[in-house]
């Protein structure tokens, strides 16, 4: 397998070369500083997966993706941006990207993502996949109760509908136990609900949740 890394930066392209060799010893790693540069690589070689900066010099990684996926429209691009902006996000994501990750991710979520996305996946940085599915909920028509959710909210919501713990949520977000609690009442209120079964069936009947999806959450995907 072959991997093209497209940033202006050699620092960054050097460290995450240096990063996934080590991860992925079995993948053939090459760079290129420029959307130009990037489109004469794929030329001489289709790789299986393009991580993509989209703030390059000249052509940007969105106009630069446009072209190759005009030509070879299986290509598989993970962006790997400064930008968290969701208009952003939604660009890359209509231009047929796999994944979508911000520089300030750890180095686990960034191999974790290549290796999803070169598998064939589609892999969205958590913060960003809530914000989208959020963000969505809020303009298609949906229960209105969830229009007013903040970010941190709609996660909670999230993992409370699948069946999450109190602990487990406070472990996977980073928070104690008494901030998930005060959430929790909150969102009771909020969304007019008494008790965790009427969570859930809220959970399913805007389609945040599905019928059997209960259980453990790792990644919400937009």
């Amino acid at each position: 397998m072959k991997i093209l890394l497209v940033d202006d930066h050699a620092v960054v392209r050097h460290g995450c070369a240096s990063l996934l060799s080590a991860a992925l010893p079995e993948v053939q790693l090459s760079e290129a500083g420029s959307g130009e540069e990037a489109l004469q690589r794929v030329q001489e070689g289709i790789p299986s997966l393009i991580i993509m900066d989209i703030g390059l010099p000249g052509i940007s990684g969105l106009e630069t993706t446009r072209r190759l996926r005009q030509r070879l429209p299986q290509l598989r691009v993970l962006f790997f941006s400064m930008h968290d902006e969701l208009h952003i996000v939604r660009q890359a994501l209509e231009l047929g990207a796999s994944g979508y990750l911000t520089k300030r991710v750890s180095t686990e979520v960034l191999v974790e993502a290549v290796r999803r996305t070169l598998a064939g996946h589609l892999y969205i940085e958590q913060p960003l996949a809530t914000l989208l599915a959020c963000n969505h909920l809020a303009h298609d028509g949906h229960d209105p109760r969830l229009r007013d959710m903040t970010q941190r909210e709609f996660e909670i919501f999230v993992m409370l509908a699948r069946g999450l713990s109190t602990r487990q949520i406070a472990e996977r977000l980073c928070i104690s136990n008494k901030t998930v609690s005060n959430h929790q009442t909150l969102l009771k209120n909020k969304l007019q609900v008494v008790s965790q079964a009427e969570l859930v069936h809220l959970a399913i009947d805007t389609g945040v949740l599905r019928t059997g999806e209960r259980g453990g959450v790792e990644r919400l995907s937009a």
